[in-house]
């Protein structure tokens, strides 16, 4: 068996930039496996504990503060021979439009041409689900802003991830029901957006309530007062550890 862990890069929400841009990745064996979004604090952080960028990412929405970092990840990995075109982003294939407004569409990416902003990663869209590394993890929406603009992971047994959202009771009994760390969207108030601890209380059952570790908040003085109602909250760097996953396993391939 494997040891997963989940580890924080950033928990803060857009303007907590002390407490860096919200961003994990999930490892296995120490070594990271899926990094959850590529926020500019968050890929610093990232770098600073791995010496390295990500290999793999998954896109939960579009926002900058979850997809600044990609401009740096860009020229990392383009002038980088072994890792051009070998970083893979998998994102739903809805927001792949907006990722591309957001982080691709900048005229001549290189000022003397010949190269496209893509041609430095595998972007794979996706749907309901998608594998990784022979692991099947499930994606579901989230309810950030519009319908389809942000999504939530699973990767089963193990640990869920809600990206910013407001409280999903329905997504989190279909996909959150075997015991998962749900790292939730959770500030001391909430807002059209983004879920405050009052909505969660309203709207979660006490039994997923004791499950959810909490980040997307403001301040530190916010994650003080969040811990005070009993709740667990995420703090930048740590790592958690993570159940062995349940979900579906490839076999390996023999042709």
């Amino acid at each position: 068996m494997s040891a997963w862990t989940l580890r924080l890069h950033g928990v803060g929400n857009a303007a907590a930039v002390a407490l860096g841009s919200a961003m994990a990745t999930i490892e296995r064996d120490g070594k990271p496996w899926l990094t959850i979004d590529c926020g500019g604090e968050g890929l610093t952080a990232y770098q600073s504990t791995y010496g390295e960028s990500p290999r793999a990412l998954f896109i939960t929405h579009a926002h900058l503060d979850h997809v600044a970092g990609f401009e740096r990840l860009f020229v990392d990995a383009f002038f980088n021979e072994a890792r051009r075109g070998n970083i893979v982003i998998y994102t739903p294939a809805a927001l792949v439009p907006l990722l591309h407004q957001r982080v691709a569409s900048y005229p001549n990416v290189l000022a003397e041409g010949g190269a496209n902003f893509w041609d430095a990663f595998r972007l794979v869209p996706v749907g309901d689900s998608f594998w990784h590394d022979g692991v099947r993890l499930e994606v579901f929406p989230a309810r950030h802003h519009w319908p389809d603009t942000a999504f939530g992971l699973r990767l089963r047994g193990s640990m869920v991830w809600t990206g910013d959202t407001r409280p999903i009771p329905e997504m989190l009994a279909r996909h959150a029901g075997d015991r998962e760390l749900v790292a939730h969207d959770c500030g001391l108030h909430g807002n059209p957006s983004h879920s405050g601890i009052d909505d969660l209380e309203r709207e979660y059952p006490p039994e997923l309530l004791d499950r959810c570790l909490l980040y997307h908040y403001a301040s530190p003085a916010d994650a003080e007062a969040l811990a005070s109602r009993g709740y667990r909250v995420g703090r930048p760097g740590e790592v958690i550890g993570l159940a062995e996953p349940t979900a579906e396993r490839a076999e390996a391939w023999t042709g």
